[in-house]
């Protein structure tokens, strides 16, 4: 919801309402979100920002946010140093991206704040006068991101531009070839999405419907190119003009939707005074629909307190890695003290050996011993340098491998429906010695989902860690179908198809069904996996439900919606 247009509305608003303001109070409201109290216009104003995978958000209101981390930790502590006091000088947005910065005024000098709603990149950075990151509440080193980490004393980078067309670019020859590069049997929609910068599903659908009367139509249904393009020009007239119509739907009562402009593809909208309190309705309604939060909170912290560990033991592996360079070094060092052995004097100190290149070797010897042993001191730390370099490689795989564990578990704690679900979280984090083992009956183990397709066919869906290891090698037969998310934590989806051909309606559920239950579930298009179970295999040595498989072919299923299922 937090897209590129309704992020300009928000820096409209702010340039509106804060800018000169001053910074009075700064608070933690959890561990990825933070409250700043800024007093503009003779009023007391509160922004409240969040980089919550599952709920990123932004939005000012008028209600005091609350503590809600035990002591003061270090990027609070930085925030305060930085910008209490400080007034707000600036309110920026790269163009077409979801991403605000906050320039204040500090006696250390220009400092900003850059708000990044990105979904799971979602991240709160303080950018210091020189343009190097002072913190963030997200930490990100090189192992997880080499295109742009983010860490103290690193340059700070803007995210990497899509490879999109601007919107402010698009005209009728542009338009045109988006149209005959799209599949014709895809929706309209989705072309415009995949086309173009800054433009989310929720408002492209509402291109799509003003310009076709559907939201879902096809490419293929565009019979009049210019009515899209007048659709689409008059959805973002309000960005040229700074004049926004904010506006909630609803849905049984409940806040659905919200959006800078009239989402009129959706029902009847209810327009609001400010985008903040749009956006403040929807981010309510959403953390109300989750009464397990308070459950939920401990198990997340310890995954990544335990990925943040497993980070800090990849960084040590690579520090103390030695380069082949300084292997063969090593070893020539010893070499050379065996060579002029008979011209190393008693309490030498070094030896210079002269190789014809301009700069000459100096090699440090020990005076208290004889060239042979120094030459033998050297040749045992080539050797405990050599294996230290083999052993390197699988350290640093061991590691990746729980990295991409705790990603699993993350999954299915996010994804947990009810309390023995999230109980299983927390049973598997002691199991893999995250979490100290807790006294009393352990939950009783579930089951995986038992679903029976409209054709006839049962389908297992794993739900966790162990459920995927369960449904993967012991519940499925080697001719049976396997399906999983690609390149993301998910459920292993089964089809109990004994090699017999699968219909396109099961294969379609299933499809959907690992699409759902994965961390892919709010993107448009998920790209899915399928296999035989035979092509699966376990890593070896490594937690439950990690596997590795060949032969796959991909299907696409669009952002799912959990559909219609038996039981």
């Amino acid at each position: 919801m937090f897209d590129a247009l309704t992020l300009s509305a928000l820096r409209d608003e702010f340039r509106t309402l804060l800018v000169g303001g001053r910074v009075q109070a700064i608070v933690q409201t959890d561990d990825l979100s933070i409250g700043l109290e800024i007093y503009a216009h003779r009023r007391r104003h509160y922004l409240l920002a969040s980089a919550q995978t599952d709920l990123p958000y932004l939005y000012r209101t008028e209600e005091r946010p609350r503590r809600g981390v035990e002591g003061i930790p270090a990027f609070l502590q930085l925030l305060r140093k930085y910008l209490r006091g400080a007034r707000l000088l600036a309110v920026e947005q790269p163009p077409f991206e979801r991403v605000l910065h906050l320039v204040f005024g500090s006696p250390a000098g220009e400092v900003t704040l850059s708000i990044e709603l990105m979904g799971r990149h979602s991240n709160l950075i303080l950018i210091g006068p020189q343009g190097t990151v002072l913190d963030a509440v997200k930490r990100v080193p090189p192992t997880r991101s080499r295109v742009r980490p983010i860490l103290p004393g690193r340059p700070y980078r803007l995210p990497p531009p899509q490879p999109k067309l601007d919107p402010t670019d698009l005209d009728e020859d542009r338009l045109h070839r988006l149209l005959v590069a799209a599949d014709p049997h895809r929706p309209a929609w989705l072309m415009l999405v995949n086309g173009l910068r800054g433009i989310s599903p929720l408002l492209a659908r509402e291109i799509v419907s003003r310009a076709l009367g559907d939201p879902e139509a096809l490419v293929a249904d565009i019979r009049d190119p210019h009515r899209l393009l007048d659709a689409f020009e008059e959805a973002l007239i309000p960005l040229w003009e700074h004049d926004w119509s904010p506006c909630v739907v609803r849905d049984a009562g409940e806040v659905i939707a919200f959006a800078p402009i009239p989402l009129t593809h959706l029902g009847e909208p209810e327009p609001c005074p400010t985008i903040s309190q749009a956006a403040a309705l929807w981010v309510q309604a959403r953390r109300g629909t989750d009464p397990y939060a308070a459950a939920r909170a401990p198990l997340q912290a310890a995954i990544e307190e335990a990925r943040r560990r497993i980070q800090r033991r990849m960084e040590a592996v690579r520090r103390a890695t030695p380069s082949q360079e300084t292997i063969a070094s090593l070893r020539e060092k010893g070499q050379w003290i065996l060579t002029y052995a008979h011209a190393i004097r008693p309490g030498q100190t070094e030896l210079v050996v002269d190789l014809g290149t301009g700069e000459p070797l100096t090699i440090p010897l020990d005076p208290h011993r004889s060239p042979s042993e120094n030459a033998q001191r050297y040749f045992r730390e080539y050797e405990k340098a050599k294996r230290a370099a083999a052993q390197a490689p699988q350290r640093l795989e061991a590691a990746r491998q729980e990295l991409a564990y705790l990603d699993q578990l993350a999954t299915d704690l996010a994804l947990a429906e009810d309390r023995p679900a999230i109980d299983a979280v927390a049973l598997a984090l002691q199991e893999a010695g995250y979490l100290p083992p807790q006294p009393g009956p352990r939950p009783p183990k579930r089951g995986p989902l038992r679903i029976t397709s409209p054709d006839g066919f049962l389908i297992l869906v794993g739900r966790n860690a162990r459920q995927n290891d369960e449904v993967t090698f012991k519940r499925a037969g080697p001719d049976d179908l396997w399906l999983h998310a690609r390149g993301v934590p998910g459920a292993h989806v089964v089809i109990k198809s004994g090699g017999q051909a699968v219909p396109e309606t099961t294969l379609q559920l299933a499809a959907t069904l690992a699409a759902y239950y994965s961390t892919a579930r709010g993107e448009a298009q998920i790209a899915v996996d399928v296999t035989e179970r035979k092509r699966v295999r376990r890593l070896k040595g490594h937690r439950p439900g990690m596997v590795t498989y060949r032969g796959e072919r991909t299907l696409w299923v669009k952002g799912p919606a959990l559909p219609p299922i038996s039981i």
